[in-house]
């Protein structure tokens, strides 16, 4: 375990900052969430492994927020995968709070230009060894302004969860759908049909004409008139992944395959990683964010992964039909 904190008294600056949210108060139960919900994935995927994670407890040095990366590099099942957490707060410069008011018009200006937030998240990230296992990215977050006094002043909740496949498991794709828009239905019949599209619109890397993989659910900016139907929602979107990965990844794990089927997940990891560098959002935005801890952000990315000039599938082959797929966005329930 390694700590990035400077003196004794940073670290318990960030203790007593960090302890700022009020007891019962959606930040408080938001935090205790995320750190739920990363010991049960990561406690699924062990279980499925047999090798423990690793975990990296960090902590700013300024005082300003602190996580957990859990990481496992090469392990039985997992080739690399990453479970983090973090708990942010700070404050939010003018021109910051101007952009952001393009889609939140709650956000009001401060007398002195700067306006007091609280961010925590748990961000993850599972690629496996066998080709005939699909890759998988979950994240789910909650956002918050505040007034002087420390009470909300505007909120919002954001995520989503996709699958990338390298060989197509229609049953895969359906259960994974499934136990999504199960979720969504609970709490309104508009989110999954909404989600899915905006997901589908969303992770795609558009110099190539083709989605990253078969999707999910993406949203961002969600408010509602009452908090507690939006966290629900967000709890049942971290069951419903716990319901349908570790299913699908037991299916898989042990399949044959052969070294041009290795290749290509290699070819098609390669695409992946395209689009973390040039059109993740969440990549470049903690990339350029002062203090980003490097490692934490890029083990999003594969351990192994191939490019090839010019590669193109067999036309009626397993890889062509999922190329197929990727450039016209399926409905699967």
């Amino acid at each position: 375990m390694t700590t990035e904190v400077s003196t004794a008294t940073q670290a318990q600056q960030a203790k007593s900052q960090h302890t700022l949210a009020p007891s019962g108060s959606m930040r408080a139960r938001m935090e205790a969430l995320i750190r739920q919900k990363q010991n049960e994935i990561v406690g699924a995927m062990e279980k499925i492994d047999g090798k423990q994670f690793f975990r990296d407890h960090w902590e700013r040095p300024d005082g300003t927020g602190e996580g957990i990366t859990a990481a496992i590099e090469d392990g039985n099942v997992i080739e690399r995968g990453g479970a983090l957490i973090s708990v942010v707060h700070g404050k939010l410069p003018e021109a910051a709070v101007r952009k952001m008011r393009e889609n939140h018009s709650s956000l009001r200006d401060k007398p002195d230009g700067d306006l007091p937030y609280w961010v925590c998240g748990l961000s993850m990230i599972m690629h496996p060894r066998n080709p005939m296992a699909p890759t998988v990215h979950l994240n789910y977050r909650y956002f918050e302004t505040q007034n002087e006094d420390g009470s909300p002043q505007a909120w919002w909740f954001g995520g989503g969860a996709d699958l990338t496949p390298y060989y197509l498991f229609e049953e895969d794709a359906k259960l994974f759908h499934k136990c999504l828009k199960n979720a969504c239905d609970k709490y309104d019949p508009r989110y999954y049909p909404d989600f899915k599209a905006w997901c589908d619109k969303y992770f795609v890397n558009h110099h190539r004409g083709e989605a990253r993989g078969i999707g999910g659910i993406f949203f961002d900016d969600l408010v509602d008139e009452d908090p507690e139907k939006v966290f629900s929602f967000v709890t049942a979107c971290f069951n419903a992944f716990l319901e349908s990965y570790p299913v699908i990844l037991e299916r898989r794990k042990d399949m044959p395959f052969t070294p041009e089927q290795k290749q290509w997940q290699l070819i098609r990891r390669g695409r992946y990683v395209e689009f973390n560098l040039l059109h993740d959002r969440g990549t470049q935005f903690g990339i350029l964010a002062p203090g980003a801890r490097i490692e934490s952000i890029l083990i999003s990315l594969p351990l192994n992964v191939s490019w090839r000039y010019n590669f193109h599938p067999k036309e009626g082959s397993e890889e062509a039909k999922l190329v197929e797929v990727l450039k016209s966005p399926r409905e699967w329930v």
